[in-house]
This record gives structure tokens, sequence and C-alpha cells, in this order.
């Protein structure tokens, strides 16, 4: 079994230490590094290089959405998951804006926060169904003065991308549209590829930013 590298990032000792502990019964996942604001975050990671962070939002000096846009800019290989209370609206975009590849509130249950680092390893990406809702009502408002970027995909990638933006997994979107699961990854990459996008949480957000939704 391969070993994901998680680091853990919040400002409160005792979350921070207590979701390093319950990690750490896992047995796929090693903790590696702990941070308690955004500067510390940039240096752990340049020190231990995880695979995975878990990012509060509301830090002290450097927030959590500063620290997540440097921490996949300067490392793209590292994923992010947003872990937090806080479901606000600016929270969420902001957070998939600055490379976010999760948002998961801090009412998860374990099991649920142990497969979404292995989800967001392996590439895809996740988001707790409350901050789903919120996705898929901002993709019924967009801003209908936003450049329209359909030209870009075909009516069948935009099928597969409303789904992502409903969280569906592949096996998911296969059932609902009717394809192959090895199509909906190959629909997926070139919407990826086409976008612009580093995984699936960003499409969804470069789409709803562009207007692509509101058609």
């Amino acid at each position: 079994m391969e070993t994901i590298r998680v680091a853990v990032v919040d400002d409160q000792t005792l979350i921070r230490e207590g979701l390093a502990a319950l990690l750490a019964m896992i047995p796929d996942l090693e903790v590696v590094g702990l941070a308690s604001d955004g500067r510390e975050a940039l240096a752990m990671v340049a020190e231990h290089a995880p695979d995975v962070v878990l990012m509060d939002v509301r830090m002290p000096g450097m927030n959590g959405v500063v620290a997540t846009r440097k921490i996949c800019n300067q490392y793209p290989n590292v994923r992010v998951i947003v872990l937090t209370t806080f479901d606000d609206d600016e929270y969420i975009f902001e957070s998939l804006r600055a490379g976010a590849s999760g948002y998961l509130l801090k009412n998860a249950n374990p099991e649920h926060l142990a497969d979404a680092i292995r989800a967001v390893y392996g590439g895809d990406s996740v988001l707790d169904p409350a901050v789903t809702q919120k996705v898929v009502r901002r993709a019924t408002h967009t801003n209908p003065d936003e450049p329209i970027i359909t030209e870009r995909l075909t009516s069948r990638e935009r099928d597969v991308l409303h789904c992502v933006a409903r969280g569906m997994s592949n096996i998911e979107i296969a059932n609902q549209l009717s394809l192959a699961e090895g199509t909906v990854k190959n629909h997926i990459s070139h919407i990826l590829s086409k976008l612009g996008a580093r995984d699936r949480v960003h499409a969804v957000s470069l789409a709803l930013e562009w207007g692509l939704f509101d058609e």
C-alpha cells in the first residue's frame, strides 16, 4: 500500500494535533508536518514535501487562501484540501480559484476525510455536499457579461463538466450519461486540457468564472 504524506495547517492547537493523531492511525497516511498559519505552512511544505496539505482558511498572518495559492504555484505536485468550519461562498470560490483540489467542512467523518485525501492524491477532486450545492447554484447564476467559452468544449464534454460540478464520480457520470468509465476519463482529460485546468475542481471554477454554465 502506497503511503501518502500529509500535512495539517490550522491555528487551533487542539484541532491541529487532533487531526494529526487521527490521521496517524490510518495505515496508508503519514503525517509529516504541522503548521499554525500560512507562513509556517510554506516553510513546512518546502522542508517536508507533503503530498497533500489540509488547510484551514481563517488564520492569523497569512490566511489559508493566500497560502493555498502560493503552495499551488510554487509546488504544483502538492495537493491542497481546504478543511474549515466555514462554507461562505467567498471562501469557497476564492479557495478553488487559488488552486485547492478540495473543500471540506470540519464535521466530515474520519473515513470521508481519509477517502478525500486518497482521492486528491490520485488526481481527483472533492467537495463537501454543502459546497457542491453552492457550486451548482452559482452555475445557474453566472454573470452574462463574462466571456463564453462553450466553443472550446463539445456538447458531450459540457454534459460531463456539468456532472463534475455536481460532485459526481467518474462511475456516476458514466451511469448518468450512458458512457463507459474510460470514455468519461477521456472526456475529463480533454476538458482539463482545453480549459488549461489543473484538476476537476479548477475546471469547474474556471467554467463558472468564464460563464460556461449560463447557456
